[in-house]
C-alpha cells in the first residue's frame, strides 16, 4: 500500500506554514494592545483624524483638550466645523478608522488595524520569499524574522501611518515579482521556438494581471505617504529590464529598446496610470468637501513661503488658490474644479514638507545615513520614576522603575542585515542573481531618498519600509550558504548551523528587548542593560 506524506514544497504546506507564522505575529501584536492607555507619539493626530473621517467624511479641526476627553470616554462635541490642514493622504487613516468603527475610540480601537496589517505583512513576506526561492522553510524564516523585529512590532501596535505604507509597498513588490514569473511563463508559451527576427510576442503580453494589482497596491501606498513614489519609479524601471531580459532569452535582438516600447508602455499604464486613478479615488472625501477647503484653507501659511537669497526675502507661490474665487461649477466641470483645488492643496502640502520644516528640530530626529545601524530610536511613551513598593516596582532602595515604548529595531536583524546587503550587491552584480537585486533596489529606493531631506526632522522608524528588503537580503544569503542540494555535505551543514544560529540569536535578542517595546516594567538597572548605546537614550 502506498502512503502519501506532506512535502515541504506542497502548496498546502506552504500556505499553512505562512499562515501559522502570521498568526504568531498577530498574537504578539495584540498582546496588551490597549496599553498604555494614552496617545503615543503622533497617534494624537492620526487617531483623531481617522475618527473625523469616519464620522464626517473629511478631517476636521478638533477642540483643545480633545485628548483628555477621548481618553475619559467622550467623543461628542470635540470636532469643529473647519477642515484640518492634513499633510499626508488618507488611506492609512481610513484603515485606522476601521478599527475605531469596530472597537470604539480608545487605544485598542485605534491600534488594532495596525496590528492586523502588520501581521498580514508577515504573511506576504513569507509568500514572497517562498516564491523567489522555492523554499517554504526560507519563506517562513523570512516571515519569522520580520515578525521578530522591534521596529515592525512597535509600529504594528501604534496608530501611525508607516506600517500601512510598508504593507502596501511590500504587496506591490510581491505583485511585480509574481509578474516576472508570469511574464516568462507566458512568453515561453507564446514563443516556444527562438525568435529569429522582429519584436517577439506582443499582443498576448499587453494584459499583465499581476502588474495591474501591483498598480493598485502602489496607488494605496502613495495614498498613505508620498514616499512610495520612489520604489514605484525604481521597480517600474526594473520591470522593464526584467521584460527585456526575458525577450533576450527568447532570442529577440536589441531587447532593451524593443521592450521599452512593447513592455514599457503597457507596464506604465498598469502601474502608473492605474496607481494614479487609485490614488485620486483615495481623496474622494476631500473632493466631495472641496468647497470647505477652498473656503478655509486656500490661503494657508504654506501657500506662500519665504526663503532668503542673500539678504533678500523671496516669496513663492500664490496668495490664494484660483478656484477659491471662481463661481461654483456643476456637473463634470465641478469635478474638474475640485481636482484643480486638490492640485493646489498638494502644492501647499509639498511646501510644508520641503520648506516649512527646514528650520525645525526634534529630540528624536536622526540622520538617515545611520538608520540601518540603529543610530537614534524614537521614544513614543514612558512612565518613569516609579518608586520601590509602588505599582509593582521591586527596585532596591535608592533606585526606581520605569516603563517605556521605544521604536528600535532588533539589533541582530539590522546589523546582520547591513552585512547581508553588502553581500547582496556583490552577488547581484557578480553572479547576476536577480533576487538579490530586489533586496538591493528595494533598500536603495526606500532609504537613500531620505538623504535628500536630512536637513529637516525625520525619524528612524521611517525605515520600516526598508525592513522587508533587509530581511530578504539576510534570507537569500542564508539560502546561498545552505545551497540548493539536499544531500548532506560539510558546506550544507555549516550553512544550516550558521543560519540556525542567527535565527536563535534573533529570538533571544527579541526576548531581551521585549519589555522596552511593550511598556514592560523594568528596574532602572534592567533598563540600562537594554540601552546598549548612548545614542539610544
Amino acid at each position: 500500500m502506498r502512503t502519501s506524506r506532506l512535502r515541504a514544497d506542497d502548496p498546502v504546506v506552504g500556505w499553512v506554514s505562512a499562515a501559522g507564522v502570521a498568526l504568531f505575529a498577530l498574537v504578539l501584536r495584540l498582546w496588551h494592545l490597549g496599553t498604555p492607555h494614552q496617545f503615543e507619539f503622533d497617534e494624537t493626530y492620526y487617531a483623531k483624524d481617522a475618527w473625523s473621517l469616519l464620522h464626517h467624511g473629511y478631517v476636521r479641526e478638533y477642540a483643545e483638550g480633545a485628548d483628555e476627553a477621548i481618553l475619559d470616554g467622550t467623543t461628542s462635541g470635540l470636532w469643529e466645523g473647519d477642515p484640518s490642514m492634513i499633510v499626508h493622504p488618507d488611506v492609512g487613516k481610513w484603515l485606522i478608522a476601521l478599527g475605531e468603527w469596530a472597537f470604539g475610540m480608545d487605544p485598542f480601537g485605534w491600534r488594532v488595524s495596525a496590528a492586523v496589517v502588520g501581521s498580514l505583512m508577515v504573511l506576504v513576506m513569507c509568500r514572497l520569499v517562498r516564491r523567489m526561492t522555492g523554499s517554504t522553510l526560507l519563506g517562513c524564516t523570512a516571515g519569522l524574522l520580520l515578525s521578530l523585529d522591534g521596529l515592525q512590532l512597535v509600529l504594528s501596535r501604534l496608530a501611525l501611518l508607516d506600517i500601512f505604507l510598508a504593507f502596501f509597498t511590500l504587496c506591490a513588490i510581491a505583485c511585480l515579482v509574481n509578474d516576472r514569473f508570469w511574464y516568462r511563463d507566458r512568453l515561453a508559451r507564446l514563443a516556444p521556438e527562438p525568435v529569429r527576427s522582429g519584436w517577439g510576442p506582443v499582443r498576448g503580453l499587453l494584459w499583465r494581471p499581476w502588474l495591474l494589482v501591483g498598480g493598485v497596491c502602489f496607488g494605496l501606498a502613495v495614498g498613505t505617504k508620498w514616499t512610495a513614489l520612489y520604489p514605484l519609479a525604481a521597480f517600474g524601471i526594473l520591470v522593464w529590464l526584467w521584460s527585456a531580459s526575458a525577450r533576450r532569452a527568447a532570442g529577440v535582438r536589441r531587447p532593451v529598446l524593443r521592450s521599452a516600447v512593447v513592455d514599457g508602455i503597457p507596464a506604465f499604464v498598469h502601474l502608473v496610470v492605474v496607481g494614479l486613478v487609485v490614488y485620486l479615488l483615495t481623496w474622494t472625501g476631500w473632493l466631495v468637501h472641496a468647497d470647505e477647503y477652498e473656503e478655509h484653507l486656500s490661503a494657508t501659511q504654506y501657500t506662500r513661503y519665504d526663503h532668503m537669497e542673500g539678504d533678500t526675502a523671496v516669496s513663492e507661490g500664490d496668495d490664494q488658490w484660483p478656484t477659491a474665487t471662481e463661481p461654483d461649477a456643476s456637473g463634470p466641470a465641478e469635478v474638474v474644479q475640485s481636482l484643480r483645488s486638490l492640485w493646489h492643496y498638494h502644492r501647499d502640502v509639498y511646501a510644508f514638507h520641503t520648506h516649512f520644516l527646514n528650520d525645525s528640530d526634534h529630540t528624536y530626529a536622526s540622520k538617515p545615513s545611520g538608520w540601518l545601524l540603529l543610530n537614534r530610536p524614537v521614544g513614543v511613551a514612558a512612565d518613569t520614576g516609579i518608586q520601590p513598593g509602588t505599582r509593582g516596582c521591586d527596585a532596591p532602595a535608592g533606585s526606581d522603575c520605569l516603563r517605556q515604548v521605544l521604536l528600535l529595531g532588533t539589533p541582530t536583524i539590522w546589523w546582520g542585515g547591513a552585512l547581508a546587503l553588502l553581500y547582496a550587491v556583490a552577488i547581484w552584480l557578480g553572479a547576476r542573481d536577480w533576487r538579490f537585486g530586489v533586496a538591493v533596489i528595494g533598500t536603495a529606493s526606500t532609504w537613500l531618498p531620505w538623504l535628500l531631506y536630512d536637513d529637516r526632522p525625520i525619524f528612524s522608524f521611517y525605515a520600516v519600509v526598508t525592513l522587508p528588503f533587509v530581511v530578504l537580503g539576510i534570507v537569500l544569503a542564508m539560502g546561498r550558504a545552505i545551497g540548493p542540494s539536499r544531500t548532506p555535505t560539510p558546506r550544507r551543514t555549516a550553512g544550516v548551523v550558521a543560519a540556525g544560529s542567527f535565527v536563535v540569536l534573533t529570538i533571544i535578542n527579541f526576548a531581551w528587548f521585549w519589555p522596552i517595546w511593550t511598556y514592560g516594567l523594568l528596574t532602572h538597572a534592567e533598563w540600562l542593560d537594554r540601552i546598549w548605546l548612548e545614542r539610544w537614550i
